[in-house]
């Protein structure tokens, strides 16, 4: 079956801010997502795309516009199972208050039991993404051969939930998956089962070197927790 390449956006206005931004309309790249964006095509440049599949927010949209303009015959398709969880009633909230929350640690701890006020499940979330993958994955296959590549372009908590699915392993172990924006993350789909062959790959290894500073979107993840959303990365 196909491999498939999920690139999660470029880092946004929302993650410096340290928002959760879900559905929430006018989040845009910021100045270095931009600049992650505009490098994703030298880095996928010896990788033949059959296709590409993208949320509808206009950061993926944003993100993959330097991509699409160096392979003008890439074809696109928007797909709406690979958007932003819904978060309901926690969209466009800041991380920090969101952390006091006493759902947050269900969240964390037992992730398959969350369900988001005036939003959706975690469960709900991860089914129509794999769900999503499992149609495109045939779809990619019939068109263009077994061994096509194919890009999908997404967000932080789809893709460690669609790597959790890819390992087999339940939902509730998704928070110690960890993709940082425009990083890449590569499963090779077989009839018997998935392999991963990168995970939140940027080439970039600043994000290992102690903090001076830390960002509100890292206080959760460097007490223990995993950001929501997926964090702003490095820089």
């Amino acid at each position: 079956m196909a491999t498939l390449i999920l690139v999660r956006h470029g880092r946004s206005t929302a993650n410096t801010a340290g928002l959760l931004a879900g559905w929430t309309p006018g989040v845009t790249l910021d100045e270095h997502g931009a600049e992650q964006a505009a490098a994703l095509p030298g880095r996928l440049a010896g990788v033949p795309l059959a296709a590409a599949v993208t949320s509808p927010l206009e950061r993926c949209a944003e993100t993959l516009a330097p991509l699409l303009a160096a392979r003008p015959g890439l074809a696109l398709h928007t797909d709406e199972r690979i958007g932003e969880c819904h978060y309901g009633d926690w969209s466009g909230r800041k991380l920090s208050e969101l952390s006091a929350e006493p759902l947050m640690r269900i969240v964390q701890q037992h992730p398959s039991a969350a369900a988001f006020p005036g939003g959706e499940s975690m469960r709900a979330m991860q089914t129509r993404a794999v769900d999503a993958v499992r149609d495109w994955n045939a779809r990619i296959e019939e068109e263009h051969g077994a061994d096509a590549v194919f890009l999908m372009c997404s967000h932080g908590d789809i893709i460690k939930s669609l790597v959790a699915d890819a390992l087999g392993m339940h939902l509730d172990l998704f928070q110690r998956i960890h993709v940082d924006p425009c990083s890449v993350t590569a499963i090779r789909y077989t009839p018997t089962r998935p392999f991963l062959l990168r995970l939140g790959d940027t080439g970039d290894f600043a994000s290992f070197a102690p903090r001076e500073t830390v960002p509100e979107d890292k206080e959760a993840e460097d007490g223990g927790n995993a950001v929501v959303g997926g964090g702003a990365g490095a820089v």
